[in-house]
């Protein structure tokens, strides 16, 4: 039974009392079934003449589309609906990506991809890839599927991050296999000498030296490679160890500067301070942050440990130095893989280029910020901030 049809009860039982009222009057059974069936018929007829029309094709189309809106809209891939190349519906994410205004707007003017337009011109299942849709250097891969009539779903799935990373493998893998290869030549090239017997004691001294600082360079620079992939390997996983910094971090800036470099050190650090984390990363971190201070620190200025804490709870060490300083245009690139700001000074003092992209990602797994603050002539300033551990209760007390 449709919706919108209604039985007219009371005005059946008028009908029934009105022709039993004539048949009881006229003593005739026959005429009050007569008029009851006319009566009765004449109100069903006139109320099924009144029931609204069912909805036509345009309307339930309409109200579907509505009901695909609200489903769409808050998806975080971007959607559009189309009916015959014209945008009617468009979710939260694709007006952010390609603009509000792209409602009722040609779908092939809103993409404005070369490639875009062949696939939505070929009116058929299918899908591409396009590059600049919303900025420059995105990628976008944009897929069409028809629907019923004119209309069509058309979704954007962004690879740019996708791309990001392999470019970045890719290049990783060309800068490691760079940096390991300029050790292996000089000790392949050194030992093909010796072995020619053509140096005396001297030059033959001097190249075991260059051999062993080259093979102790290769050395670092798998140990730095290895660590870095274990600290990616684990970066999502946040430690739960509890650890004193108050005294890791004296213990390991020593390590770090060894007996000859000691006297370079001004440590200060407030005691009982501890997090949660790894002991073997921040040790490491602090090893790598004290070593890159003391190289390019200045040789009469100690380089200055502080390990403290602020009201809020939260874990500052710093370790800074007064040496040449970092000109601007280079500090956001500091944690980048092999970056340096003068490789040949870095080469010679045996550094790999991996020292602070290990310090962030050690940062990174352990929740915490790393700053770094650098003027030409005055020094650099490296800041780690991590929340301090809050110790629960004893619930025994």
């Amino acid at each position: 039974m449709d919706d919108g049809f209604r039985i007219p009860w009371f005005g059946i039982l008028v009908a029934l009392l009105g022709s039993g009222i004539a048949a009881i009057a006229a003593r005739s059974l026959v005429l009050g079934i007569v008029l009851f069936v006319a009566w009765a018929g004449s109100l069903v007829v006139m109320v099924l003449s009144q029931s609204p029309p069912a909805p036509s094709r345009q309307e339930r189309g309409s109200i579907s589309r509505s009901n695909l809106s609200e489903l769409i809209e808050h998806s975080g891939t971007p959607l559009l609906l189309t009916d015959r190349n014209r945008i009617t519906i468009a979710n939260e994410a694709a007006r952010e990506v390609l603009g509000g205004h792209i409602v009722g707007q040609d779908v092939r003017v809103a993409l404005r991809q070369p490639e875009a337009i062949a696939l939505i011109d070929k009116a058929e299942a299918g899908s591409t890839t396009v590059k600049g849709l919303s900025r420059r250097r995105d990628i976008w891969r944009i897929s069409r599927q028809p629907m019923d009539g004119d209309s069509a779903m058309i979704e954007l799935i962004n690879r740019t991050s996708e791309a990001d990373i392999s470019r970045a493998h890719t290049d990783f893998v060309a800068n490691a296999s760079h940096e390991l290869r300029t050790p292996i030549a000089s000790i392949i090239g050194y030992v093909e000498t010796l072995a020619d017997g053509g140096a005396d004691e001297a030059t033959a001294n001097r190249f075991y030296d260059t051999i062993l600082r080259e093979a102790h360079r290769l050395q670092s620079l798998v140990s730095d490679l290895m660590s870095l992939s274990r600290v990616e390997a684990e970066k999502h996983e946040q430690p739960s160890a509890r650890i004193n910094l108050g005294e890791l971090v004296p213990r390991a800036a020593r390590d770090a500067a060894g007996p000859d470099r000691l006297d370079k050190l001004a440590i200060e650090c407030a005691p009982g301070i501890a997090i949660r984390g790894d002991q073997l990363q921040l040790e490491q971190l602090v090893r790598n942050l004290v070593d890159n201070a003391l190289k390019y620190g200045s040789g009469d200025d100690p380089v200055k440990v502080n390990l403290s804490r602020s009201v809020s709870g939260e874990v500052r060490l710093s370790i800074a130095d007064s040496g040449e300083g970092i000109p601007a245009e280079h500090l956001p690139h500091l944690t980048r893989r092999f970056y340096r700001t003068d490789p040949g000074r870095s080469r010679a003092s045996g550094g790999t280029g991996l020292g602070l992209a290990i310090v962030k990602h050690i940062v990174e797994r352990h929740r915490g910020r790393l700053d770094i603050a650098s003027k030409v002539g005055i020094g650099t300033t490296v800041t780690v901030r991590i929340t301090e551990l809050v110790e629960e209760p004893d619930l025994a007390d």
